[in-house]
């Protein structure tokens, strides 16, 4: 008991030091204020596809939709695991069960069938293979394939690499106007990070009818931008 009271009453005046430094105005400026946005932009070879797939089935019955929707999902999901993706590179995104009806004139609706629908998730961490894979999905019963879209899976590093650019971009930009201005650049006030970020286009919707025979469908990885924008405000002297 004695113990918890003393560390909790050590650690009040390291949170009151910290609530003070996160309020301390910003250094004033002797000189002139320069404020420069700078982008540091760096490219990388995506390593994950994404796509979604699914079977969608149709049926008289609500119950015969959904038998037949689980034993091709079954055998869709089988193929995965064959194909070597790993149990927690795919996720159940939807799954649901719609009545479909038909409308005539001066008619109520009459039910006529059931439709199920099972999406997954998946993440391909070969994209070299992702296009086999995709062929074996459709192979086994997928009948609905949206995607790939390509991404980075661990982007950190590659953004490290770009506010390193950014700073350095920043840093040159400010010694060419305090060259002009006739001055020199005393120090940097600050700098703030507007956001790192790296375009993934939208994936391309792809409907495929399952088959027998392979398409032998090609997926190519290409290249990504990964991009971070600084602000910093530099004094010039």
């Amino acid at each position: 008991m004695w113990m918890a009271l003393a560390l909790s009453a050590a650690a009040l005046p390291v949170t009151s030091v910290a609530a003070q430094a996160a309020e301390l105005p910003m250094p004033p400026i002797t000189g002139t204020r320069l404020d420069i946005s700078a982008t540091g932009e760096v490219t990388r070879v995506p390593d994950v596809a994404i796509i979604s797939a699914g079977v969608v089935t149709r049926q008289p019955t609500a119950s015969a939709a959904m038998q037949e929707n689980a034993s091709r999902m079954e055998r869709v999901l089988a193929a995965l695991k064959r194909a070597g993706v790993a149990d927690r590179d795919i996720q159940t995104s939807s799954l649901n069960l719609n009545p479909e009806y038909r409308y005539q004139e001066n008619q109520p609706p009459q039910l006529v069938a059931y439709s199920a629908s099972n999406q997954v998730s998946i993440r391909f961490r070969d994209i070299r293979n992702s296009g086999r894979i995709l062929d074996a999905l459709v192979s086994e019963g997928a009948n609905q394939v949206n995607g790939p879209s390509l991404t980075i899976d661990k982007p950190e590093s590659a953004l490290d690499e770009a506010r390193e650019q950014a700073i350095a971009k920043g840093r040159a930009r400010a010694e060419l106007y305090a060259r002009a201005m006739g001055k020199r650049v005393a120090r940097i006030v600050s700098v703030s990070e507007g956001g790192g970020s790296y375009p993934v286009p939208p994936p391309a919707p792809v409907f495929m009818e399952a088959r027998a025979q392979a398409a032998d469908t090609k997926v190519v990885a290409g290249e990504q931008k990964l991009q971070v924008t600084l602000s910093m405000v530099f004094d010039l002297q």
